[in-house]
């Protein structure tokens, strides 16, 4: 065991107090906080479905101790629509994905969401280079990728949208 420690965990403070030193992220995210949406896939950082953002770094949760995100922040894939929650609203990259059919069996779809948010969050019109570049640690078998670079370019659209 180790002692408690603190997560915060899309802006909420979690006090994990039986947890074994040796947890994944993912692991407490899943099983400890009930987050279900960064998906356990291969286990060893290869596929991209657990992405979470660790302290604004996007991060494989299954390769990060929990006990290590102590006093950190972690975003998952349910805090992209943080600002949303009250009315229920999906977050623009969200509802890109929807509009695109870019969720397919949806195994992939909260790493690519975390890594799409984070490059137009750094790239507000990244060409088509840059958008491939920033989901290549996302595997996806369904969709062969055509609709998730269309969600991208909905997403970035939206963005510039909103702030005209």
């Amino acid at each position: 065991m180790t002692g408690p420690y603190g997560l915060t965990v899309n802006g909420h403070r979690h006090e994990i107090a039986d947890g074994w030193v040796g947890e994944s992220l993912l692991f407490v995210l899943r099983e400890r906080l009930g987050l279900p949406g960064s998906k356990n896939a291969c286990e060893e950082g290869e596929c991209g479905s657990c992405t979470v953002r660790l302290d604004d770094q996007l991060v494989c949760s299954c390769l990060v101790l929990a006990a290590a995100a102590a006093d950190r922040s972690v975003t998952t894939v349910e805090g992209l629509s943080a600002s949303h929650e009250a009315d229920g609203l999906l977050s623009d990259v969200q509802q890109a994905f929807v509009d695109a059919g870019a969720v397919q069996c949806g195994f992939c779809t909260p790493g690519l969401l975390m890594a799409v948010d984070d490059l137009l969050n750094h790239y507000p019109d990244p060409d088509d280079l840059t958008v491939r570049e920033a989901i290549s640690g996302n595997l996806c078998r369904c969709t062969g990728y055509g609709r998730i670079l269309d969600a991208v370019d909905r997403a970035a659209s939206a963005r510039r949208e909103a702030q005209t």
